[in-house]
């Protein structure tokens, strides 16, 4: 079935339009160091620290699993506190003054239409 044809029988396919050439036009600010924070670098601090402790407790603890254990903790006790660090910064950065509005918060000129 073709887009045209499933948007046709719709009673709201003209509003639906103007909505997506709206956000088809917002300028907003990009993502990609919020993706990257988000997703790529606690899998990043995680290896790091798996790996920095492996290496740390190869000569104090005798046995290969015991190490892998106390390593896979430690790294995640790592990449838990880099998440919180994350957002305490977050909630820091929002809370300044002039934070209200982003310049491409496409929510508020939605509403604001």
């Amino acid at each position: 079935m073709a887009h045209e044809d499933f948007c046709s029988r719709c009673a709201q396919s003209h509003d639906c339009k103007d909505l997506y050439e709206q956000l088809g036009k917002s300028q907003g600010p990009s993502v990609v160091w919020t993706a990257i924070t988000a997703f790529l670098l606690p899998i990043v601090v995680f290896i790091t620290a798996l790996a920095l402790s492996d290496h740390v407790f190869k000569q104090a603890v005798a046995g290969k699993n015991l190490r892998f254990i106390i390593g896979f903790a430690l790294a995640g006790c790592a990449s838990f506190a880099f998440i919180l660090v994350v957002k305490v910064v977050n909630i820091r950065l929002a809370k300044r003054p002039n934070s209200d509005k982003a310049e491409g918060d496409t929510k508020s000129k939605l509403k604001a239409d």
